[in-house]
């Protein structure tokens, strides 16, 4: 983010401050901000860092499950699960957003969610999550980042596990194993018409889950102009298993606050799974769309009072994690 950027954004908290309706404790009011000014600005701004020591990592044990624990300064237990991320909780990426929730005062556990260090997430990829939700003390919250929606919801849901969980918060997660496919393959999305994906990363990804596919079917959905065709009679299995990794199926049996968060020009996953997720768990749950944000990370500030809005809400999202 650039030097005029980073002023506007510091300019715009202050703003977005004055919609903030009520805070029980000032401490946490500007942790949350803190967090937020790191986070958009892809940590080229560090007021949390500067405010808070740093977290110490350690393992955890849970089993059947390779898991990092992240503590700073205590707080409500969390459990993150990452999205992509080939090195799993060891991703640079991953490693950065457990330190900065712990700097702000959650006692952070991270697992690897096998099937998203490779873009194979299967039904099996829950376990993990269940199994680091029965490991943590007292009531947790739960932040899922991107495609790591499914196993958190699909974990929330459990009966083992979900009287556990406070709040989950998801940002720019899915609902729909079947409309996020053919969004990736086709670049088609409810509403706002068509995105055009990176053919490699399409390649890669069919690639990576051929056992599930024929050659002929492999072909086909590696070009957008035939994939259409395959999705809408998926073979029995495909079918079947899209229908398990779907959080909107069970989205009804989680019993703790749900907030959605996702980015309006998202190019990864769309806007809309956030949308069908809310209507089909409407009870409990709030959708924040965002424009400070684009698929998990912040983006440039256009409008003053659209962003001012926004960030209240962010502020308002991270300081209730912890309520």
């Amino acid at each position: 983010m650039r030097q005029p950027e980073v002023a506007r954004l510091l300019a715009l908290v202050a703003a977005a401050l004055v919609v903030v309706p009520v805070v029980r404790t000032a401490v946490d009011l500007v942790v949350a901000v803190a967090f937020l000014v790191e986070f958009l600005s892809g940590a080229q701004h560090r007021p949390l860092s500067a405010l808070t020591g740093a977290p110490r990592r350690e393992p955890l044990a849970v089993a059947g499950a390779a898991v990092d624990r992240w503590a700073g300064r205590g707080g409500m237990p969390l459990v993150l699960v990452h999205g992509y991320a080939p090195a799993g909780k060891d991703e640079p990426r991953v490693q950065e957003a457990a330190a900065l929730l712990a700097r702000a005062g959650f006692d952070v556990a991270v697992p690897t969610i096998p099937g998203l260090t490779s873009g194979r997430l299967r039904p099996e990829d829950v376990r993990p999550v269940v199994a680091t939700l029965a490991a943590r003390p007292g009531p947790t919250a739960l932040v899922a980042v991107s495609v790591g929606a499914g196993p958190a919801l699909l974990a929330a849901a459990d009966p083992a596990v979900r009287d556990r969980v406070r709040v989950v918060l998801s940002l720019g997660g899915y609902a729909s194993a079947p409309a996020l496919l053919r969004f990736f393959l086709t670049g088609e999305y409810a509403h706002d018409g068509r995105v055009v994906h990176d053919p490699a990363v399409v390649r890669s990804f069919v690639e990576a889950n051929a056992d599930l596919l024929d050659t002929s079917a492999q072909a086909a959905l590696a070009d957008p102009a035939r994939a259409a065709d395959v999705l809408a009679s998926p073979p029995p299995p495909v079918a079947d298993l899209l229908a398990r990794i779907s959080p909107e199926r069970v989205v009804g049996e989680v019993r703790a606050r749900l907030v959605l968060v996702h980015g309006v020009d998202d190019r990864a996953v769309p806007y809309t799974e956030s949308l069908r997720l809310a209507a089909a768990r409407p009870a409990g749950t709030r959708v924040v769309l965002v424009h400070l944000v684009d698929h998990v990370e912040g983006t440039r500030i256009r409008a003053w009072s659209t962003a001012t809005r926004e960030m209240g809400a962010l502020v308002l999202v991270i300081y209730g994690l912890g309520r």
